[in-house]
């Protein structure tokens, strides 16, 4: 039998029976269309350092968003019995994550990336029997970290990104990892509902990097995001 979840996951998980998919984007979702797919939202912690979330950067040479990091997952197989298996054995496939290690949690809204024509279910799951992970493919994965909560929450590594195309979406920078789009506007979203959220400067916003490049701090603007988030 699985240990149960630690008490700090308990607001989220009620939180999240409620859920929308307006919760986390602006973006609707295709009744349509789209392609299937599921990522794993996978909330460990480590002693002295507490909660954390795996996350792993995209190697840079993909087709798409290449060099961003990511939680593990990807497209579902016809083989997939739900979000869940998809989640798992995308997770497996690129770090190495042995499935019996985690407990699912929730499945979260399912939510539409129209740059790449993914309509993603995120899997929330609890990593009761953490291991050594890695990248198992490295033309996919360059590299795998567990971002500690705590330093997510830190308003000096919040920030907004402005893409080249005038896009506009919360974004965190951790341990030599700029995390934006899709990934930092569930993670947004994720800590408020946790109630781990600390009020952080909105109004700054800093211009995309090339893949690897430090961002540059631009001019605050109000200029609406795709992404919902908490302003303060």
């Amino acid at each position: 039998m699985n240990p149960r979840p630690p008490s700090w996951l308990d607001p989220l998980v009620d939180r999240l029976g409620t859920a929308r998919a307006e919760d986390f984007t602006r973006l609707t979702t295709p009744e349509e269309g789209g392609r299937e797919s599921a990522v794993l939202v996978l909330l460990g912690e480590q002693p002295g350092s507490g909660p954390d979330v795996l996350v792993l950067q995209r190697a840079a040479t993909l087709r798409n968003h290449a060099g961003q990091p990511a939680f593990p997952g990807g497209a579902a197989d016809p083989g997939d019995a739900d979000a869940q298996a998809t989640a798992l054995r995308e997770a497996n496939e690129e770090v190495d994550l042995d499935p019996a290690s985690v407990t699912v949690l929730a499945e979260l809204p399912r939510l539409w990336i129209p740059v790449s024509s993914f309509v993603v279910t995120p899997v929330l799951a609890w990593w009761h029997s953490p291991h050594p992970v890695h990248p198992r493919e490295p033309a996919e994965v360059a590299h795998v970290a567990r971002l500690p909560v705590a330093e997510l929450v830190d308003p000096a590594n919040r920030m907004r990104v402005r893409h080249a195309s005038g896009w506009i979406g919360p974004a965190f920078s951790v341990r030599g990892m700029l995390v934006w789009g899709f990934t930092a506007g569930v993670l947004d979203a994720l800590l408020e509902m946790g109630g781990w959220a600390r009020p952080w400067p909105w109004s700054r916003v800093v211009e995309l990097p090339p893949t690897g490049a430090t961002p540059a701090p631009s001019a605050g603007t109000e200029e609406a995001d795709e992404l919902a988030g908490p302003r303060t």
